[in-house]
Order: C-alpha cells, then structure tokens, then sequence
C-alpha cells in the first residue's frame, strides 16, 4: 500500500522564514551598536542578551547535528534560560543615544503636527487590506503571503509601508530608523521579549494537560452546581491567568478546558460562542493590568517616555476591574 505524501507548502516571497530571518537581521544590528557604544554601563551583557534572541530568529529552523546529534533544539533551550538569567540578574540596561533636547523635539512636533499619526494608521489598515483581499495574491505557483501566515505576512508588509511613509514625511534614513529602534528597545528592555517567551509557555501549559489540573482543583473547592461561583471562577480565573502569562491568548485553552468546557458547557448547557467570547474579554482585563503584557502596557510607557513605567496598568486597573464585574453578570445573564 503506497503512502500518502502531503502536497508540499506553496511558494511565498514574504514566507514566516523570511520575516524570522529579517527580524533577526535587525535585532544583530541593534547586537553590533550595542557593541560600538563604549560608554554603555553593561555592553557586554545586554549584547549577549540580544545576540542569543535574535540567533533563535535567524538559526531557530536551522537543522544542525553534532556528533550525530541534533543540537538545533538544544541551543534555542539553552538561549532561553540565559536570556532569563541575564534579565533576572539585571544585566540589560541602556546605552548612550544621540537625543534631540527638547526644543528640538518642540520644533519638529509643531512642523510635523498630526502627519505624524499617518504611519501608525497606515499599519492596521495595510494589514486589514491584505488579511482580507490580497491574501491569496499569486503568480502561478508564487504566492505573495505565507499561505500559513497570511495576517503576519501582511503586518510585515504594512509597517514596511509604515516605514517609507515615515521616511518620506520625516526626511529621516533607514540607518537613523535601527538607530532610533535601538533606544526604543533598550527603553523597553528584556520586556520586549516576554509575549514570545509567553507564547512558548502556553504552549507548555497545554501540553502538561493543566486544564485537566485545574478541573480537578474546582471539584474540591466550587459546587458543579453552582452556576455562579463557576461562571466567577471563569472570569476571574482568566484575568489572573493572564496576568501571569502576559497573554489571554495562552490563558484561554488552559481555562476553558478547565472550567468552561466541563462546569459551564457540558455541565450546564451553556452557549459555546458568547461564553467564550466574554471569556476571552474577561483575559483582556486581565491583560490591562499587568506588566507581563508588556507589548500593551510597557511599551507605550517607554514610548511616550513617562517617568513612572507602570503608570498606565495604574490608571487601566479601575476600568478593568469594572468591565471584569460587568462581564461576570453579562456571562451569567446571556449564555446560559
């Protein structure tokens, strides 16, 4: 009996290969200024720091053996754990720029004005665009998007876009933009890793069966048959677990395998699709009030160069503890 063979991936020019190794080419930028800056308190570490994250970009799929071993997995492993040493033991700090002072900043604010929000627009609406209408643009057997990635593909494309249009309005140059992404990066810090490191820990979460743990632990403490305290423990547990994790995308298959899908669905009948859905808004509470998050909350601080880097979760924190309230009610209310 002949074996199937899976038909092979088609053909793409913006492949997830391409944008892995282009943001590795940037972060191995960003590794040799680290380098050059010789008046940087801690050169070496925070060059070691993002040298080993940006290789996991540019050698991750890199099939390599040693002694007969594949050592491939082994290296991105052990990538891991360093970056974690080095960012627990405070060894990635900030370098020297070269700043405008603050008149400077005043005179290009008032010439730019509002052209300034154009390229972060342009991002959502490319992206949209493509996602949506372009996403099977080919010539022959060429695709333009990863087939398989088609919404990164198209969020590649559309801060390139973002970028030229950046260039054209602000008559800066490809070499000032790393420049600048450096600051902004070492403004951030080893936080700017953490939704890919994130990422890889749901995915351990899921394969160590912790919804399976959790269900278990609810049978001890909550009543099956009381809807309400399960429907709170739903809510509230998404927006926890999500503020360890940084991400209610993590957080949702763990606590809906735990609680959702054998308390609320097939215990009580509840409506999959609205259920979900107000759980999944219940994560993004929980999203709004950690540090974890750090692409939300920790980014637009550095951004907006505020003194007090955990000012926005503070003033998220009422809001969000409001919505999560009203979405226990709503939960309670609707889907069942």
């Amino acid at each position: 009996m002949k074996s199937v063979e899976q038909a092979p991936e088609p053909l793409a020019l913006l492949s997830i290969n391409n944008i892995y190794l282009l943001i590795g080419f940037i972060v191995m930028f960003l590794v040799i200024k680290t380098l050059q800056d010789s008046a940087h308190p801690k050169r070496l570490s925070t060059a070691l720091f993002w040298f080993l994250f940006g290789s996991v970009f540019m050698f991750g799929d890199v099939s390599i053996t040693l002694i007969g071993e594949q050592i491939t997995y082994l290296w991105v492993g052990v990538s891991v754990i360093v970056i974690a040493l080095l960012a627990g033991m405070n060894m990635v700090s900030m370098g020297t720029y070269d700043v405008p002072d603050e008149q400077v900043k005043a005179l290009d604010a008032k010439r730019f004005g509002n052209k300034l929000f154009i390229p972060a627009v342009i991002i959502p609406i490319v992206t949209v665009i493509c996602t949506i209408i372009l996403d099977d643009l080919h010539l022959g057997t060429l695709y333009f998007f990863d087939q398989s990635h088609v919404t990164l593909s198209a969020l590649t494309l559309a801060c390139t876009v973002a970028l030229l249009i950046s260039w054209k309005i602000t008559k800066g140059s490809p070499l000032q933009a790393l420049s600048e992404s450096r600051r902004l990066v070492d403004s951030i810090g080893w936080a700017a890793i953490l939704p890919q490191m994130l990422a890889m820990l749901g995915g351990v979460f899921i394969v160590a069966n912790t919804g399976t743990a959790i269900q278990d632990l609810v049978t001890l403490f909550i009543s099956p048959d009381n809807r309400f305290m399960l429907v709170a423990l739903y809510c509230v547990g998404m927006a926890l677990f999500t503020m360890i994790m940084g991400n209610a995308f993590a957080a949702f298959p763990v606590m809906t395998a735990g609680v959702a899908l054998p308390f609320l669905i097939q215990g009580h009948g509840a409506a999959p699709a609205p259920l979900v859905a107000i759980g999944m808004y219940s994560g993004y509470c929980g999203t709004l009030m950690t540090p974890m998050a750090a692409n939300f909350n920790i980014v637009p601080a550095a951004l907006l160069d505020l003194k007090d880097k955990y000012q926005v979760i503070k003033v998220q924190i009422p809001t969000a503890i409001t919505l999560l309230i009203i979405n226990i009610f709503l939960m309670y209310g609707v889907v069942f």
